[in-house]
């Protein structure tokens, strides 16, 4: 018996790490809270779902210790490299079964979202969940019978990751599931707190 398994990637979330970009235009410290905000979301969110296993794959590795992870998931580390090595990490050491990873910065991704991606791996090799930008929220993989190689010349935080992604793929079956925004720029973070008065 396999599991599912869903991966949360995430930093920890301290001035100089997270969201850097955004914290050009917003503040260090709000961009520190709305990290930490949209991250615990996250995981409250999603790691309840008995249809898969949570895990948090943490960087840097060095804070796999640190007491800001929840209690009832799994953690991991995301080992060193770009984006596409630390996730075909991921990907290389999971026990068996399909895995699915996300990013801890996207607020709005609830378990339909990770399920349809689940169903989707029946019958295709990867699934996709496509983002604003040109780049993706969500990976995911069947991995049986083996585990695809898909990053190879991808480039990262530019308007030609999914392509860059899908290239790799070209032999193989993939599926994409609802698009939406990450937040990443000052007009992100702007719509996502208007969005949270609305509520």
């Amino acid at each position: 018996m396999y599991h599912r398994h869903l991966v949360i990637m995430a930093k920890t979330p301290e001035a100089g790490r997270v969201k850097t970009r955004l914290a050009r235009d917003i503040g260090v410290a709000e961009a520190v809270r709305i990290y930490r905000v949209i991250l615990a979301r996250t995981v409250r969110r999603l790691c309840s779902d008995p249809r898969w296993q949570t895990w948090i794959a943490v960087s840097p590795d060095t804070a796999l210790l640190a007491p800001v992870w929840p209690l009832n998931t799994h953690l991991t580390v995301q080992g060193t490299g770009d984006l596409g090595q630390r996730m075909q990490r991921v990907f290389d050491l999971l026990p068996t079964g399909p895995a699915v990873i996300i990013g801890s910065d996207t607020p709005g991704i609830g378990c339909s979202d990770i399920a349809e991606a689940f169903a989707a791996l029946g019958d295709n090799d990867a699934v996709f969940g496509p983002a604003t930008d040109g780049g993706y929220w969500l990976v995911g993989q069947r991995r049986m019978p083996k585990i695809l190689r898909i990053f190879r010349g991808v480039r990262w935080s530019s308007k030609y990751a999914l392509k860059d992604t899908l290239a790799n793929l070209k032999t193989r079956r993939t599926a994409t599931i609802r698009k939406i925004a990450d937040l990443d720029k000052v007009t992100d973070y702007r719509r996502w707190k208007k969005s949270q008065l609305q509520v």
